[in-house]
């Protein structure tokens, strides 16, 4: 069952049932004005109407939460359907959601779609057994087709720069490659080593404690520090006498490496986390055989900007929407930030609140900071001009 509910209308309600054939997945569509569903087993995608409760069926989408991409201005849906083992593309207008246009595509076993940010162009990926990665225009031909290896695990991220002048795909290689629109040819490589060496100009920052600076001369200025430094940790936590903050190490350097068991499924290796900034400039990727390390890349000096490295696996990172700022959370009391001008961490100021994951609001003037149980808003300072005295916030 899915309920919705009217923020301006108290009196509004909406209830959507499928009955036997259950809900596995629930999206909005661009205009707010239809709800998606999928049922369990990928049996139909029902596409409900808020305002004169009709529905439409679309048979067998290929994934339930997954498979199903809009075009920037909302006008067209790309969803992922399956029928006699071969993968096809449904093209529907989200004006009357009427069938626009079919055709196949050339995949096994077709793993996710996404419009480039033109609207242009479609890129699809295969599974992890087969590195394929296809971009169609929406009239079904086949613009590119890209394989950077064979006989190995293939494309595990892909992701449209904002701009739609690249492409990165992130593999289980470890490597994160860029393509540029105009040829679809690779023009960067970049690889996540376990060992950074020089010559390297990018800073890398490091997750500390160090004991607090009891200046007793300040206290009663402000209530704030004795709050900031118990509010979330037990009476005997060693935290309780403890700051989190960045250090700037020195190179070279060897980063924390876990190497995947051989003999168990879905490995932990290659780009699991891939994203990127508002501008286009940057993005970061974290390879899952180092959980505990951000990369940040500079597109347009083809080099590598800032790696930060956490104490406990980072759990999620978002671009702020507006600027070159990123914000990443490991399940920890503290929310990290870093920009071109330095790196921080903030300690929220409420107790037993662990972030497992966050989002931006569409301005970039807060964020959505969730735990297990519970939720907060949270507005954002910007970053000190200084990076050296920014890892120190």
């Amino acid at each position: 069952m899915v309920q919705a509910w009217s923020l301006t209308q108290p009196e509004w309600t909406c209830k959507i049932d499928e009955g036997p054939a259950g809900i596995a997945y629930a999206r909005w569509s661009p205009d707010s004005r239809h709800i998606l569903t999928t049922s369990d087993f990928q049996l139909r995608l029902t596409v409900w109407s808020l305002v004169n409760t009709a529905c439409i069926h679309v048979q067998c989408p290929k994934h339930a939460s997954k498979g199903v991409s809009f075009t920037q201005d909302g006008k067209f849906a790309a969803i992922c359907t399956r029928r006699d083992c071969k993968d096809y593309i449904n093209l529907l207008s989200c004006h009357t959601w009427e069938l626009m246009g079919v055709f196949a595509v050339d995949t096994i076993d077709l793993a996710d779609i996404e419009w480039s940010p033109d609207d242009s162009a479609i890129v699809i990926w295969d599974s992890s057994l087969e590195y394929k990665v296809l971009i169609y225009s929406p009239d079904g031909r086949c613009l590119f087709k890209y394989q950077a290896y064979e006989s190995g695990l293939g494309v595990k991220t892909v992701a449209w720069s904002p701009c739609g002048k690249f492409l990165a795909v992130g593999s289980y290689d470890q490597m994160l490659r860029a393509l540029n629109h105009l040829t679809w040819k690779v023009f960067a490589e970049f690889m996540h080593i376990a060992t950074v060496r020089g010559p390297c100009s990018a800073p890398v920052f490091k997750e500390v404690d160090e004991p607090w600076q009891l200046d007793m001369s300040e206290l009663y200025l402000t209530d704030e520090f004795p709050h900031n430094i118990q509010g979330n940790c037990p009476e005997n936590s060693p935290e309780r006498h403890f700051r989190v903050r960045y250090k700037v190490m020195e190179i070279p350097i060897s980063l924390p490496f876990q190497k995947p068991p051989p003999d168990k499924p879905s490995p932990k290796q290659g780009v699991g986390l891939l994203s990127w900034s508002s501008d286009s400039q940057y993005l970061f990727t974290r390879n899952d055989s180092m959980p505990t390390v951000l990369w940040i890349w500079d597109i347009h000096h083809l080099e590598l900007a800032a790696i930060l490295i956490q104490k406990e696996p980072i759990r999620a990172a978002a671009w702020d929407p507006t600027c070159p700022r990123l914000v990443l959370c490991t399940g920890s009391s503290h929310l990290y930030m870093w920009s071109p001008s330095g790196a921080c961490c903030v300690s929220v100021p409420l107790p037993q609140f662990f972030i497992s994951d966050l989002r931006w609001n569409s301005d970039g003037s807060c964020l959505l900071l969730k735990d297990k149980e519970s939720f907060c808003c949270a507005t954002v300072p910007m970053l000190l001009e200084s990076s050296e005295d920014s890892s120190d916030c």
